[in-house]
């Protein structure tokens, strides 16, 4: 027992320091976790043999990943994907495959374990891929989508080929190392010691198989939902939590038995359950299990990489780990051409995918106890694959700092600003929107500033004349007129744009109105220290009539309600203009004395003043 929570520890403090580490680095949580590996179990020696066992529990973490992804999927949206799933992830496969075939057989090997290498190498990284696609928001992109669609694809194809490597068996001199056992070693050893399909003639396995995939359809159409409402009426929060883990264990443990990968069964369940009213409840309950599983997977991963082989063959396994992240982005950028797949898309496909997968520990496990792959080229294949792992968040570096040069747009001039008007609006964004048609159906003519090339796209399709430029840069506003307007609105974004452009204004039109948008109290501060006269709050306005309509289903009449807030609106003010003398932007206003004395004397006042006009709940 002291030896279990021992190594607990050594895992979850390795966890806990690099990840976040990692991640103020901006280098993702994936390589964070790949390096506390590393460093509990090649570097400290923190670690042993018992990272092998760990890794068939971590595994666990990735058939969560997939469940919970189908449950994101409805089954329309994946008949949709049909294109994407046979097309680009079928190609992906094969040319990878006959890609990374020719190289090793150029490098003498046979063609049967130059085959096996080519498949082996030919899929990526599921777990490392969708997580950082989910931390970076780039799932629902057209690249994204893609990138899943290829990982749906290998996850498939795991099936068909674990069924065709036996057919590549060759004689071997040496297939298990002296403690039968391979490093990185995945499932073999772990197989369910039940089989649906062991003796079973071709026809029977299929009929075994289809009858699993249909019964996990059927469960999760007709079982769960009277399951979930079973426990409902129970009021046990932690029995939605076991029911949930005993329906990714139960499907998993069920495509096991009739040779099928469990992840490709949670997925599967996943996507029947994707319409179901419970499907939240199932995120809910599984997504910190799944976090945590994925987490020890890429630790385990670190942990079990054979430095002493990668030492003395560093040179070579480096640049073979280099060659399959090469060959494979060459191959993919090629099908991301030829399936219009453009700009950061291109870029997000064919580097997100380059990697060898955790599926390539399982392949070249099973592949050895085959006598497909000898072992010693097993024991080189586990390092490039780790290694290619251990690259992958440096390709999403890479991407980002590529895309982030290619992706940005061409900026073009200035509008020549050719009218001027006594109401120069400053940003056309939602707030300066309902400034301008107020305006304007008034009578006013405004003339309309904004940096934004969109904002003024969209302007001008309804009609709204506007000009593309800086609202803050001189030229741009004595073209505009500044120095015969009688108004200037400040609508920006920015706060502290807007606090710029309010400080020249006032500074060249001391006699020019300025009303000003603010986005809280201290910015109200700020732009009454610029010389700002009027300052609205973004959402004050529209609290404020919330606040009433509570009052009126309070009870109150609505002309009280109505007085409620004139008295409201007239006092908060005031209060403004009193705690502008007291504020100090140096030091926060929860810490500064005399602001918070002055608060607490003005929220009495309010509340006396608001009380005098008689009692209008009694």
């Amino acid at each position: 027992m002291e030896g279990f929570l021992f190594q607990a520890s050594i895992y979850l403090a390795a966890a806990v320091i690099a990840v976040p580490l990692a991640a103020r680095l901006g280098l993702g949580s994936v390589l964070g976790y790949l390096a506390a590996g590393i460093v509990i179990g090649p570097v400290l020696g923190l670690v042993g043999s018992e990272t092998q066992d760990l890794q068939h529990f971590a595994e666990f973490g990735v058939v969560m990943m997939l469940f919970l992804i189908g449950l994101e999927l409805d089954p329309r949206a994946l008949w949709d994907m049909r294109h994407r799933l046979l097309g680009l992830g079928g190609l992906q496969v094969i040319l990878s495959t006959l890609a990374l075939m020719a190289i090793a057989m150029a490098y003498h090997q046979p063609w049967g374990v130059a085959l096996a290498i080519g498949l082996t190498l030919s899929l990526s990284s599921t777990a490392i891929v969708l997580q950082t696609l989910s931390e970076k928001g780039l799932m629902q992109t057209n690249g994204g989508r893609s990138v899943f669609s290829v990982l749906l694809t290998q996850d498939i194809a795991v099936i068909p080929i674990l069924a065709f490597l036996p057919l590549l068996v060759v004689t071997l001199p040496a297939r298990l190392s002296s403690d039968g056992s391979i490093t990185l070693d995945s499932h073999g050893d772990h197989a369910p010691a039940l089989s649906l399909v062991d003796g079973l003639p071709a026809w029977g396995v299929t009929l075994v198989t289809i009858g699993a995939i249909g019964a996990v359809i059927l469960a999760g159409v007709f079982l769960t939902r009277p399951v979930f409402r079973f426990i409902h009426a129970a009021h046990l929060r932690e029995m939605y939590t076991a029911v949930a883990l005993l329906i990714v264990v139960g499907i998993s443990f069920l495509m096991m038995l009739v040779g099928l990968s469990p992840a490709l069964g949670a997925f599967l369940a996943g996507v029947v359950l994707a319409n179901s009213e419970f499907r939240h409840e199932l995120e809910t309950d599984l997504e910190p299990f799944k976090g945590l599983l994925l987490g020890l997977f890429f630790i385990t991963v670190g942990a079990g990489i054979n430095f002493d082989l990668l030492l003395g063959n560093m040179p070579a396994i480096v640049s073979m780990a280099v060659l399959v992240i090469v060959v494979k982005g060459m191959v993919l950028w090629g099908l991301g051409r030829a399936f219009r797949l453009k700009g950061r898309d291109q870029w997000l496909f064919a580097l997100g995918l380059a990697q060898a997968g955790e599926f390539g520990f399982v392949l070249v496990s099973f592949s050895v106890k085959q006598g497909v792959i000898p072992l010693d080229i097993a024991e080189t294949l586990l390092l490039v694959i780790a290694l290619s792992m251990l690259i992958t968040p440096l390709l999403f570096i890479l991407y980002d700092l590529r895309t982030r040069r290619m992706e940005s747009p061409a900026r073009p001039p200035d509008d020549e600003i050719d009218d001027q008007g006594p109401v120069i609006l400053a940003g056309i964004g939602r707030f300066g929107q309902i400034v301008n048609r107020l305006v304007q159906a008034n009578g006013f003519k405004t003339v309309v500033l904004d940096h934004d090339m969109e904002a003024i796209a969209t302007m001008r399709r309804f009609g709204v004349k506007s000009f593309l430029g800086d609202p803050t840069r001189p030229d741009i506003l004595r073209a505009a007129g500044l120095e015969r307007a009688r108004v200037l609105v400040v609508a920006l974004d920015n706060p502290e744009a807007a606090l710029r452009l309010t400080a020249y204004a006032r500074k060249m039109r001391p006699d020019l109105h300025i009303v000003a948008r603010a986005r809280d109290r201290s910015h109200v501060y700020r732009l009454y220290q610029a010389g700002a006269n009027d300052i609205v709050r973004e959402v004050f306005d529209s609290s404020l009539r919330a606040g009433r309509y509570v009052l009126e289903n309070m009870g109150l009449s609505e002309y009280e309600a109505a007085e409620a807030e004139r008295i409201f609106y007239r006092h908060d003010r005031e209060t403004v203009r009193q705690l502008a003398e007291v504020w100090d932007p140096n030091i926060p206003a929860s810490q500064n004395k005399a602001y918070v004395d002055r608060a607490k004397a003005l929220q009495k006042e309010l509340e006396t003043e608001i009380l005098s006009r008689g009692d209008p709940a009694g």
